[in-house]
């Protein structure tokens, strides 16, 4: 029982509101010494875990540079940019996002976006500005620019949940293989990934109307919040 106490220390440390990463390391160091490994062994499988895990850790070390690219501005340079484009709207903005999400997890590129990555500080501002561009005569509410932000995140969503299946090499793919191997049903994976493609395709015109849709009913409802805004005010 005494390689246990691993699970002790981590429900000790987070209870104390420690920080996670020394709890967790502290635990692993515990446990390893507990079940009668030497230090040196323990630091080692640190190591090897850490070594097997890199591409897990990269993604990490993106997320601090996406932070200080925030803090010098790049949320306000895209709104700025995409300001400029007449013909660019909240929806036409959004469709460009879900072609392009999903031609690039198509090809196994599923990292290249995200909703931390792309749609927070680009693809939502940018989404927010052509909305304010085009309805510049009603300011866009908060409920807007919720919407706005939901229908950015779902673009990324349906983007990738139906483009990474067409690629062959994908977790999604193995695991419906697997589980029609077990039910009798032997397919090849390229088959799987074959007949995705008219999946995808119709759910990308599924969502893309949805989103050229948006922009049709933005209008109506920043107007309607502009109003409930002004009325609350009055009132």
């Amino acid at each position: 029982m005494l390689p246990l106490i691993g699970i002790l220390i981590v429900v000790a440390g987070f209870a104390l509101r420690l920080n996670a990463l020394l709890v967790v390391t502290l635990a692993g160091l515990a446990t390893g010494l507990a079940s009668g490994q030497s230090f040196i062994e323990v630091i080692t499988l640190f190591g090897k875990a850490f070594v097997e895990s890199r591409y897990i850790a990269i993604v990490w070390l993106a997320l601090p540079v996406i932070g200080l690219a925030e803090r010098a501005g790049l949320r306000e340079h895209a709104a700025a940019a995409i300001g400029q484009i007449r013909a660019a709207t909240a929806g036409r903005v959004m469709l460009v996002y879900l072609a392009l999400r999903q031609a690039t997890s198509a090809l196994g590129l599923v990292s290249l976006g995200g909703h931390a990555q792309m749609v927070r500080p680009l693809v939502a501002p940018m989404a927010e500005a052509a909305a304010e561009q085009r309805h510049s005569s009603a300011p866009l509410s908060t409920s807007a620019r919720d919407r706005i932000r939901a229908m950015a995140a779902s673009a990324d969503n349906v983007g990738l949940f139906f483009g990474e299946d067409v690629f062959v090499a994908i977790g999604s793919i193995l695991l419906i293989r697997g589980f029609l191997e077990q039910n009798g049903i032997i397919v090849e994976p390229l088959d799987l990934a074959r007949w995705a493609i008219p999946t995808a395709l119709v759910a990308f015109a599924v969502h893309g109307a949805r989103l050229l849709w948006f922009d049709r009913t933005l209008r109506d409802t920043s107007r309607a919040d502009a109003s409930g805004d002004t009325s609350e005010r009055d009132a």
